[in-house]
């Protein structure tokens, strides 16, 4: 049977052409098969890329349409500039050098007003230098003769492209001209160097600087009249949601330890996490903003540095909440008895902490200064009081427990550090809270933040109140039911 089907295997299949003069063999089905399979999975396999790249586009420019209008910002600046390029009587106004202006554009527009500005007027005045001094240099050096004009351009590019290189190293150089340091040692160098084989060297730095200043002068003009982005703004609102954030996490970590409640308001109790990672976008929000003009409700002169200030003191309430989620997510679980013991006060001292943090919050928000919130400073204090009354008879707690005949009923040393060590931290919280108050209330000043023209909806609220009703008590004894 094998050597039949090994010979069947063998055939080759011919069809015969009707004349009868030639035969034609069929060719195998199989491999182009295999070939048009291959074929089609690529293409699915391209098509479905293709696909999810564009989802994964679509749904950037969903979630922050400001990158989409950023785009089109970017191809209008691109689109005047072009026309000192194509439109003849503007072409011969700038010669050949119109290329430098889309240059410009393509380096120095960025997303917000504040950094676009600080490129262009960087650009513009490094420029304007360097081909100045270049121009000197040129006027020295050609009348040193031939001889010693190469040395006269060598050493001056040398001092002044190393002098230049160093102020990069000083920090208040650094965070306001660096960008303009590096532009005036890449122009003053190709000027200088340019002008040893150019001979209409004036003419080609007037041309450069022209352009530079038609193609950054567009850049500021569509940054600021088309959808524009302040940095001032994105500062202040960042502020403002990283101190909702920290007040969300303190809430929500002491509630989940006191109430044993797990569930979505787990993402909040991350929020400290942002305020964390805030630092960079804060420095440089701050520095780009100093650079913006007058807008809406921030003058030229507004104090940004104080947003900073405000910034650290919030991240060093944020490490405590970081301590404290640790603590909590311990092992080693704290008694029943010493939470219990323990659970009012530490509520206390949460609740009113983020009612001050919530309140400091909307002052930045609305720049007016609050009516209350040193009313609520003064209800977050006498709970840090009650806090430390409570941890004070807690060894009252303990001796009686020791001294029980049953020892099955005593408390072990390591079932007491875990709340105790958090109680320690909500206190250092309360604390760490008085500076972010403080920082804000700095603000207010240097801002002049308008005074509050009405009652807050706190106040309003408390005037409902009958006196003998008006317990802070309220609020906690509906959290422990949770």
């Amino acid at each position: 049977m094998a050597p039949e089907k090994k010979a069947f295997e063998g055939v080759e299949w011919r069809i015969r052409v009707a004349d009868g003069s030639s035969e034609v063999p069929v060719p195998d089905m199989e491999l182009a098969r295999k070939v048009w399979l291959r074929t089609k999975g690529l293409i699915s396999c391209l098509g479905s890329n293709v696909w999810m790249f564009l989802k994964k586009a679509w749904d950037i420019g969903a979630n922050d349409p400001r990158k989409v209008i950023h785009c089109f910002k970017v191809g209008l600046a691109l689109t005047l500039v072009s026309l000192f390029y194509f439109m003849r009587p503007l072409y011969d106004g700038v010669g050949g050098n119109a290329m430098w202006a889309l240059m410009t554009v393509v380096l120095v527009f960025e997303p917000n007003v504040g950094a676009t500005i600080y490129k262009c007027l960087n650009r513009m005045f490094a420029t304007f230098l360097a081909g100045f001094l270049a121009l000197g240099v040129h006027w020295i050096a050609s009348r040193s003769g031939d001889r010693f004009e190469p040395f006269v351009v060598g050493a001056s590019v040398f001092l002044l492209a190393s002098m230049a290189t160093f102020t990069r190293f000083i920090p208040s150089i650094k965070s306001l001209f660096d960008y303009g340091a590096m532009v005036f040692i890449l122009t003053f160098s190709f000027v200088a160097v340019s002008g040893y084989r150019v001979d209409k060297l004036f003419d080609f730095a007037h041309q450069r600087i022209s352009t530079i200043f038609i193609g950054t002068s567009l850049c500021i003009l569509v940054i600021i009249l088309v959808c524009p982005i302040w940095c001032g703004q994105e500062l202040h609102g960042l502020t403002v949601r990283n101190m909702d954030k920290l007040a969300d996490s303190l809430d929500g970590c002491v509630t989940k330890y006191f109430t044993n409640t797990n569930g979505e308001d787990d993402k909040k109790t991350q929020g400290y996490k942002c305020v964390l990672s805030s630092k960079a976008s804060e420095d440089s929000m701050a520095n780009f903003a100093r650079w913006e003009p007058s807008h809406g409700r921030f003058n030229f002169r507004h104090p940004w540095k104080q947003y900073l200030k405000i910034g650290a003191s919030m991240r060093s309430c944020a490490y405590c909440i970081e301590a404290l989620n640790s603590c909590i997510n311990k092992e080693n679980k704290a008694a029943d008895s010493i939470k219990k013991h323990l659970s009012t006060s530490c509520l206390k001292v949460s609740s009113s902490t983020s009612s001050v943090i919530r309140e400091v919050a909307e002052t930045v928000k609305k720049m007016n200064k609050s009516p209350t919130v040193f009313m609520l400073i003064g209800e977050m204090n006498g709970a840090v009081e009650e806090l430390r009354n409570d941890l004070k008879s807690l060894s009252q707690l303990l001796d009686l427990s020791t001294s029980a005949e049953n020892k099955e009923h005593e408390t072990p040393l390591m079932e007491i550090i875990p709340v105790v060590t958090l109680a320690s931290i909500l206190i250092e919280i309360a604390v760490r809270t008085e500076a972010i108050v403080s920082s804000v209330e700095e603000l207010a000043k240097l801002a002049e933040f308008a005074a509050h023209d009405g009652k807050s909806k706190r106040s309003e609220m408390k005037d409902k109140i009958v006196p003998d009703e008006e317990k802070p008590e309220g609020k906690l004894e509906a959290l422990q039911r949770v």
